[in-house]
């Protein structure tokens, strides 16, 4: 299928350097040098559970600056896409690895169905989403069933949004290597 719409992918390992690569891009190609709003909407899918992550979150607020609006919103990642994409120049989520943790752990959500609900609005919404996830597949399989159907339904998950994105990226030691689409032309997600 090919990719009608201007989203991007940027795949990883932890500390693999796919957030701020992301971040990055999303501010050269959507936010800098533009008149009138130049605001982005930054969707934060983490959960500030203890105070090592609420030191981080605190950390990558005031990284960002003041271009971005940022969004807490650790569940209903859809819903928060289909409600706030007008109005901005670029969104990013980050990252689809916690959401989909969150969402696998909650009692009354249905993963297969949040996947399937958040490819649907990412068909609809025209303005660019910068997506970072998780590359969970290489490694050894996990020994528990939970920890098995948590990567099946990653893999699923990178496999379903890379199809809908112009562009994706793997990260490894803070190097792109583009896997799908270009980025030689500014505008290019």
């Amino acid at each position: 299928m090919a990719a009608e719409n201007p989203h991007l992918l940027v795949l990883g390992g932890a500390r693999s350097g796919k957030s701020s690569y992301a971040l990055d891009l999303a501010e050269k190609n959507h936010l800098k040098g533009y008149a009138g709003n130049n605001k982005g909407l930054f969707i934060a899918t983490a959960q500030a559970l203890d105070k090592e992550m609420e030191l981080r979150i605190s950390i990558h607020k005031k990284q960002r600056g003041g271009n971005w609006l940022t969004l807490e919103e650790p569940f209903h990642l859809a819903h928060a896409l289909e409600d706030e994409a007008k109005g901005f120049r670029v969104i990013m989520v980050d990252c689809l690895t916690m959401w989909l943790s969150n969402v696998v752990l909650s009692d009354n959500m249905d993963a297969d169905r949040e996947i399937v609900r958040l490819a649907d609005v990412l068909r609809k919404i025209s303005v660019p989403v910068v997506m970072v996830s998780n590359e969970v597949g290489m490694g050894l399989v996990p020994e528990n069933a939970l920890g098995r159907r948590f990567r099946d339904l990653q893999g699923s998950l990178n496999q379903k949004i890379a199809s809908l994105c112009a562009t994706v990226i793997f990260m490894a030691a803070g190097l792109p290597l583009i896997l799908k689409g270009s980025l030689s032309h500014p505008d290019s997600f």
